[in-house]
């Protein structure tokens, strides 16, 4: 069910894999997506067993339209169930919800002030790396008083599968330069992970990375979803955080499953 989950302060963030839900067929079996093709009913029980896994109500599990962009959107005090944000990026202080973005070979992102209370999860993708949507999160979290942010880095296609055109890798890297790389067989490609790491670092975020390396890659493992390992037929997975109401603090020891 989670391929890595951690307790920082009062922030819990958890990444999941594809195991420990309803789902069956290519989608089997913790499909949190709705676009892949799988029964929406399975979908929503395996949406209902992650808000039960973070503390919260399922009608308390923020989800958002994905649209590979910039835009960070704000769940504050005038949030409401029946409300459900556009944007690649959720930002929160409040204690009684759960943030969540869906991937399937883009990249999973985490950011949190845990002393502050603050949190976000945040889609990157090779378009939203190049409209800095990093930057965009962290600037919205700022804005809200964070001032020592951490970064978690989740499972994504690694630099050594997603192969692009030339041109495409030049586009992406004139924004984001430690995203050029090229794949074990000598064509363009992305690695989305140093591209986010490069801008984090900028910024002046620190970040965990717990994905490629021998294999948090999607493309690689088939513990995790890949879109382009199984095409239009692949679930998703995703990042989630909670900010927990003030109280005991838990050590970060966990560590991520390979």
């Amino acid at each position: 069910m989670f391929w890595a989950r951690f307790r920082c302060g009062d922030v819990e963030v958890a990444f999941t894999d594809r195991h420990g839900g309803a789902s069956a067929g290519p989608w089997s079996s913790l499909d949190l997506g709705t676009g892949g093709g799988d029964d929406a009913r399975f979908v929503e029980a395996n949406l209902t067993t992650m808000a039960t896994a973070l503390g919260v109500p399922r009608s308390h599990l923020v989800l958002t339209r994905q649209m590979h962009g910039a835009a960070v959107t704000d769940v504050d005090g005038t949030w409401t169930p029946a409300r459900q944000p556009t944007g690649d990026a959720l930002v929160t202080a409040r204690t009684d919800v759960a943030l969540c973005v869906r991937v399937a070979d883009c990249a999973p992102l985490a950011l949190a002030d845990p002393a502050r209370g603050l949190a976000a999860v945040v889609h990157v993708g090779r378009s939203g790396l190049r409209a800095q949507v990093v930057s965009a999160a962290v600037d919205q979290l700022r804005a809200l008083g964070a001032d020592h942010l951490r970064g978690w880095l989740g499972p994504r296609v690694c630099g050594r599968c997603y192969e692009v055109p030339d041109d495409m890798r030049a586009d992406v890297a004139a924004v984001a330069p430690a995203a050029w790389a090229t794949t074990r067989h000598g064509s363009a490609a992305l690695d989305l992970g140093a591209g986010i790491t490069e801008q984090l670092t900028v910024l002046g975020v620190r970040v965990r990375d717990v994905g490629p390396a021998p294999s948090g890659c999607t493309m690689e493992n088939d513990d995790l979803f890949s879109y382009r390992r199984q095409g239009h037929r692949s679930g998703r997975c995703a990042v989630l955080v909670r900010v927990h109401p003030p109280g005991s603090r838990v050590a970060d020891t966990s560590r991520p499953r390979r």
